[in-house]
């Protein structure tokens, strides 16, 4: 079966801003050999050079040609509707460099007309400008005479203690069957995040059905059996050093062979049995002093540290009885950025997660500042390794590169409890 992944590592595009957009294709063959190939263009030139790139790939005989696709994955970013991006064009969304990628895609599938398209995105592209690239997508997609079904999925209702709810769009053409939705296995309340013109989109049980759910997976059945590290832990591979306590975290320790994984034929791991990228991200001196003085309690975070009160409408401010406190270095213990943070009324700048809790989202970044990530008992951010349990990645799945290029990877992968359910779904 040929299948083409337009998204990171395999059909993976990345900005450079001289030239326009980079692919790198990699081909899977079955004798799990892996051919690569590099390729760049300028968005106004998209559908003439996809033509030649799949035509040389052809030649290369590492790409299918039209109509010998069976299925188109992939995930193109939108930076430009990032709420980072100060810049945002609400007016037309895809007059922005930042998000043709979305456009590229669906060039893609236009030129090489696969039986099926699975993309995947933030549900953002619902949000943004009333849902104007989620729009694009969908009816792009029926432009060119595809069956088309857009859902909401979370990636909790599958198995994780992590909520993360992801649009997932399937295409179809008119002569085979459209893939249905995997209704949910574990019993999560979805809690917000969709907009009200997409919440019927939400894949989710009828009110009727009362269909019997497992019990929602925590924190702690996932990370609980994880040995102690420090701030800085230099070793990438170390010994687990204890039994898992869990279902999730027997099952997350078997071996490539156990789980029927035959990605890389019958090779075996070197380093099998042994705990992968348990590290977490190391934090600078002055962020591993304010993260030692937030309390080992549920909800703690930086209003727990001296000078800081809650007011009116749970925005925080400078208590005046207090003294601000600095620390070694001169700066403050609680900095500007974590009071002004949403005006005031975010609670998440060194925030500590807890042991009965759902992990709201696994981001790419590990940086306390602004979002919840601190381990429930330690004095440090979530390691590589704990990111990836939470998104379903067996312990056998090592991660390459830089630290933070780990937790990139971790971060922008779609949850593996979720891409096998949608891949059943296929058939």
């Amino acid at each position: 079966m040929e299948r083409i992944w337009p998204r990171r590592g395999y059909l993976g595009a990345h900005r450079k801003p001289e030239v326009g957009t980079s692919f790198a294709v990699c081909s899977q063959h079955f004798n799990f050999s892996l051919q690569c190939t590099d390729f760049c263009f300028v968005p106004s030139d998209c559908p003439l050079k996809i033509k030649e790139f799949v035509q040389e790939g052809y030649r290369r005989n590492i790409l299918p040609q039209p109509g010998q696709v069976d299925v188109i994955c992939g995930g193109p970013p939108c930076q430009g509707i990032s709420g980072f991006n100060r810049f945002r064009n609400r007016d037309n969304p895809l007059e922005d460099e930042k998000n043709q990628q979305m456009v590229t895609y669906m060039d893609i599938v236009s030129y090489l007309q696969p039986k099926f398209v699975l993309m995947e995105n933030v549900v953002d592209i619902l949000k943004f400008a009333d849902g104007y690239l989620g729009r694009y997508a969908l009816s792009r997609l029926v432009s060119l005479n595809y069956q088309a079904r857009l859902g909401m999925m979370v990636a909790g209702c599958y198995g994780l203690p992590q909520f993360r709810m992801r649009v997932f769009l399937w295409g179809a053409l008119p002569t085979m069957v459209l893939p249905k939705y995997p209704l949910p296995t574990h019993d999560v309340v979805v809690r917000g995040g969709a907009p009200n013109a997409f919440s019927q989109s939400i894949v989710a049980y009828d009110e009727t059905q009362r269909p019997t759910l497992k019990k929602a997976l925590l924190l702690g059945d996932a990370i609980s059996d994880l040995p102690k590290v420090d701030n800085y832990q230099p070793h990438e591979v170390i010994e687990y050093g204890g039994q898992p306590k869990t279902d999730f975290q027997r099952y997350i320790r078997l071996s490539r062979k156990d789980m029927l994984d035959y990605s890389f034929g019958d090779a075996t791991c070197p380093e099998e049995g042994k705990l992968l990228d348990h590290q977490p991200l190391r934090l600078n001196q002055d962020d591993y002093d304010r993260v030692q003085q937030i309390p080992i309690k549920k909800g703690a975070n930086f209003r727990d540290l001296p000078g800081v009160k809650v007011g009116a409408n749970n925005i925080v401010e400078w208590d005046p009885e207090v003294e601000r406190v600095y620390l070694k270095s001169g700066k403050p213990l609680v900095p500007d950025y974590a009071m002004s943070f949403i005006k005031g009324r975010s609670p998440k700048p060194f925030g500590r997660l807890w042991w009965d809790e759902t992990v709201p989202t696994v981001v790419t970044r590990a940086e306390p500042h602004n979002q919840i990530i601190l381990h429930p008992n330690q004095g440090r951010v979530l390691t590589v390794r704990e990111n990836a349990r939470l998104q379903g990645f067996p312990d056998y799945y090592r991660m390459y590169g830089p630290m933070k290029e780990k937790y990139i990877q971790v971060g922008n992968a779609v949850a593996v409890p979720v891409a096998r359910a949608l891949g059943y779904s296929l058939g």
